[in-house]
């Protein structure tokens, strides 16, 4: 159990990781958090795809695969950068004792989805479009399961919106930053969707939104959740977010560029 309060706010409550058990095995809050976010995402893109363009079949298929891709680039990406947890190879497939990263899930569904797209002949710049509010919603939710566990949070503050865990001096609660920045990226998207000049550019503005929020949330976080490519110097996802924004911009400037030309031509 653990209490987990906002002193300025005076709200206090208590959590218990466990939502439930099924006999003598624990059913935990963060998996269900996780799968309502997937699923929100998914029954978003679902009820969507059409209108731009995408086979309800194909999206599922998408989904299922990327499911699976997500959770493998998650915990590869992992244990890639922090192999000195684990004891033995078997324990780098405990998935269920913690240890996934977001990047991998985004990489690892994003490879599969471009060789699902590749395969059936699909418009794969569209279809990645069309992805992208599933995958700011899922991560948006997503976030609150490092609540319930108590977990990535950032460094000691008197803000606001500092939250104490266990009576323990006030921390950012990085988990909501990064939760409102998602949402305040899917609506810019909805926003800017229908607007755009070459398929690619939604997913262009994701990844360098997604990307920027982390870029600066990260540098906020404690010690404790930031894996390293320079010992206390460089997290890997500083490293990764910078790259992505430099790489996303040119993208989007390039895009752009191609569909004047060839409006010209």
């Amino acid at each position: 159990m653990n209490v987990i309060s906002f002193p300025r706010l005076g709200i206090t409550l208590n959590i218990n990781p466990v939502a439930f058990r099924i006999g003598s095995k624990p059913v935990y809050w963060y998996a269900l958090i996780i799968l309502t976010g997937f699923l929100l995402g998914l029954l978003f893109v679902y009820c969507t795809c059409e209108k731009r363009g995408v086979k309800r079949d194909n999206i599922w298929d998408i989904a299922l695969f990327g499911l699976v891709a997500g959770i493998a680039g998650a915990r590869i990406y992992y244990v890639l950068f922090a192999l000195y947890e684990f004891s033995s190879l078997l324990d780098t497939l405990k998935i269920w004792n913690g240890g996934l990263a977001i990047y991998g899930g985004i990489i690892g569904a994003a490879i599969s989805s471009f060789i699902y797209c590749r395969i059936k002949k699909l418009n794969t710049r569209n279809i990645f479009d069309t992805c992208a509010p599933g995958l700011l919603i899922g991560q948006a939710i997503g976030r609150f399961g490092n609540f319930v566990n108590a977990e990535v949070f950032g460094r000691e503050t008197d803000f606001l919106l500092g939250m104490s865990i266990n009576g323990r001096p006030p921390v950012h609660p990085l988990f909501l930053y990064e939760s409102l920045w998602n949402a305040a990226g899917l609506i810019l998207i909805l926003l800017f969707r229908d607007r755009k000049k070459e398929d690619g550019q939604v997913f262009c503005f994701y990844i360098f939104w997604y990307a920027l929020g982390r870029l600066f949330l990260e540098g906020m976080r404690n010690s404790n959740y930031i894996l390293y490519v320079i010992p206390n110097v460089l997290g890997i996802s500083q490293l990764v977010s910078a790259l992505l924004i430099v790489l996303s911009a040119a993208a989007f400037i390039y895009l752009n560029i191609k569909k004047s030309k060839g409006t010209v031509q």
